[in-house]
């Protein structure tokens, strides 16, 4: 039964908008918003192409997770497989199934919708789809050639129970790491189990594609 707390589609009128800074794949935008009492208000946001981020969960219920450098925050973070979607109106499934190859040198049968997340809506339209990828298998022939922070990453395979445990314990941080492991242990722990997942190819209205 689908929740009748949902959110719902909803613009505000703009009545100006630009943009102060453009970097080769993120920008910044300036919008002037008409507030409900009739004001209008600057709001500054980071507008991103978006994401997908895959939990890899192996026969032994084993997480494949990557240890790599983020200099914002000046820590090497313990992530899942990420990356842009880098051309509008590309596939996220496709997209997922080339970041788990670049970054882990594994492909997957079983593909799922884990759950879909703003990652930090009140400053940035980024829109994140987490995937669930099971029947995993390593990739033969020549690995992906990975340069800058990406060639000092560090690969493990960790139970679901540790990454849950090491999350409420605020030792691990990346969201995509901390949201996709707590989505997964409750959809294992609910009535439906994984088979309530959505499809792979789901409709995702936060960044709309073509499924074909």
């Amino acid at each position: 039964m689908a929740s009748r707390i949902a959110d719902t589609p909803e613009e505000w009128e703009v009545t100006a908008t630009s943009t102060p800074f453009q970097g080769n794949k993120t920008g910044v935008r300036t919008d002037q918003v008409v507030m409900p009492d009739g004001s209008v208000v600057g709001r500054d946001y980071q507008t991103h192409p978006g994401s997908v981020a895959i939990l890899a969960l192996d026969d032994q219920d084993h997480v494949l997770v990557l240890s790599q450098y983020r200099h914002p925050v000046r820590e090497k973070l313990w992530e899942i497989p990420a990356g842009l979607l880098d051309v509008p109106g590309e596939n996220p499934l496709a997209a997922a199934e080339r970041e788990l190859y670049e970054e882990a040198h594994v492909k997957a049968e079983d593909w799922r919708v884990l759950v879909d997340v703003y990652t930090t809506p009140g400053g940035s339209d980024e829109a994140v789809r987490i995937f669930l990828a099971r029947q995993l298998s390593e990739v033969q022939g020549e690995r992906f050639e990975v340069a800058e922070e990406e060639a000092d990453m560090e690969l493990a395979r960790v139970p679901l129970e540790e990454l849950v445990r090491g999350a409420l314990a605020g030792q691990l941080h990346n969201n995509c790491l901390v949201v996709g492991c707590l989505a997964l242990n409750a959809a294992l722990s609910s009535g439906g189990g994984l088979g309530a997942l959505r499809h792979a190819q789901a409709p995702w209205p936060a960044r709309p594609f073509d499924p074909r």
